[in-house]
């Protein structure tokens, strides 16, 4: 696809990367057979090859997007199932963020978009004032029917109680018993500690087990995920920022072999912290280590001897390969190897390839869309017989939870499989060993 940029467009790194990107696309739409978008409206603006149309001709343009642009560029997922599709290597991923930080630069939103925003920005990045919304939203609920549909997605989020774990304290977790002796550092995040503390309790004590000291840093923050998805490029470099300031300090201090990250979503971006300071080199040469250590915690597992399971074998898990991980950052058999080494009965679920509609912000932010890919997964999970639903991403996990099929992390379940407890979500039937 030919680009017609002017000589001080192609001053802006963004726009360098954006150019090179769309000269990639041969238009030949392969991509639309997997873009969730175009499989629910058939809108070929809602697809990866009509969206690289629209960013074309917005970027070319410059200024303030047209609002069909916006509007169908707001639709996309972000999912990047588009990526494995694709014949000629069109880095959409890219793209699309170089798309949403103009869009956030030069559209000025309506003032209940621009507050919601801002609202998901400040709250969701911040443990403390997370968990009181999470409180708050408890008390809320029960007049959920009667709130917009922003807000209605927003309090589906909140669990029905309270977690009963504590998130791990930032510290050194050392190893209980022989095997790796290796050193890692775990992404503690913004949302999961709160949703979901057990994760990286569960975690910590896996690789504990298996001989390998855990380190929490004590100035980790949200890893920027939310704000660069929202085109909030400044912020999400300060976060950046401080993430690399504390996992440089550990690697000078006792070192690191690698940065785990539970959140698929996160481990994503952190993996691309580099391209975040483009008009930075220095920056970018110090994130592009941090992003050559980070792996998913399911990579780094499956490196390790892990004990024999010590629970009865055969309960059906259905595995739920989040976007963000099997097209992000391209890990596909781990999770499911080691599921199976350690004695589940590991269910394929349909259309695989098919995002949830979790997406980070975007079940709050396009609710009718997410909605209906929810109600599709959930579908194809019924369809598999299995009794639960495995995975490795926080949203996915609390998007898709219910009383039917709950969802539990991974990492929980190798826990419990190799002598950690047993998971609070795991439903009691069958011929396992609960205690």
């Amino acid at each position: 696809m030919q680009t017609d940029f002017t000589a001080r467009q192609r001053e802006d790194p963004g726009i360098v990367t954006a150019a090179g990107i769309i000269r990639n696309c041969v238009h030949c739409g392969f991509c639309t057979a997997t873009c969730p978008t175009y499989l629910l409206t058939g809108d070929e603006l809602d697809s990866p090859r009509g969206r690289i149309w629209l960013i074309k001709d917005m970027l070319e343009a410059g200024g303030p997007p047209a609002p069909a642009a916006v509007h169908h560029i707001d639709r996309c997922l972000g999912c990047l199932s588009c990526l494995t599709t694709c014949p000629s290597s069109v880095d959409y991923r890219q793209l699309v963020d170089v798309a949403r930080v103009h869009i956030a630069e030069h559209h000025r939103r309506p003032w209940h978009q621009r507050l919601l925003r801002g609202l998901l920005s400040t709250v969701l990045t911040r443990p403390a004032l997370f968990a009181a919304a999470v409180s708050a939203g408890r008390l809320v609920r029960p007049l959920a029917g009667l709130l917009p549909a922003p807000l209605q997605a927003m309090l589906a989020m909140v669990p029905a109680k309270a977690a009963t774990a504590a998130a791990p304290r930032a510290g050194v977790f050392s190893p209980i018993g022989a095997g790796a002796g290796a050193r890692v550092a775990l992404h503690a995040g913004c949302v999961q500690p709160v949703l979901r503390p057990e994760i990286d309790a569960a975690a910590i004590r896996l690789l504990n087990r298996h001989g390998v000291e855990v380190v929490v840093a004590a100035t980790g923050l949200c890893c920027g995920a939310l704000d660069h998805h929202m085109g909030k490029e400044d912020r999400a470099r300060r976060l950046a920022m401080a993430n690399i300031e504390a996992w440089e300090a550990e690697l000078a201090g006792g070192g690191l072999d690698a940065i785990l990250v539970t959140a698929s979503g996160c481990g994503t971006v952190v993996r691309h912290y580099d391209e975040l300071f483009a008009r930075d080199p220095a920056w970018a040469a110090r994130a592009a280590r941090i992003a050559g250590l980070t792996r998913d915690i399911s990579e780094y597992v499956a490196t390790l001897d892990l004990l024999p399971p010590v629970i009865a074998p055969g309960l059906a898990v259905a595995y739920h390969s989040a976007c963000s991980l099997q097209h992000g950052q391209q890990v596909r058999l781990q999770p499911r190897q080691l599921l199976a080494a350690s004695g589940f009965d590991v269910r394929e679920i349909g259309e695989g390839h098919i995002c949830c509609g979790s997406a980070g912000t975007y079940s709050i932010l396009q609710p009718e869309m997410s909605q209906a890919l929810k109600a599709r997964k959930q579908a194809a999970i019924a369809r598999t017989g299995a009794t639960l639903v495995a995975s490795g991403n926080i949203g996915c996990l609390e998007h898709l939870s219910s009383e039917a099929a709950p969802t539990i992390h991974l990492v929980e379940l190798l826990d419990w499989a190799t002598g950690g407890p047993r998971p609070s979500a795991l439903p009691v039937s069958g011929n396992r060993d609960d205690s």
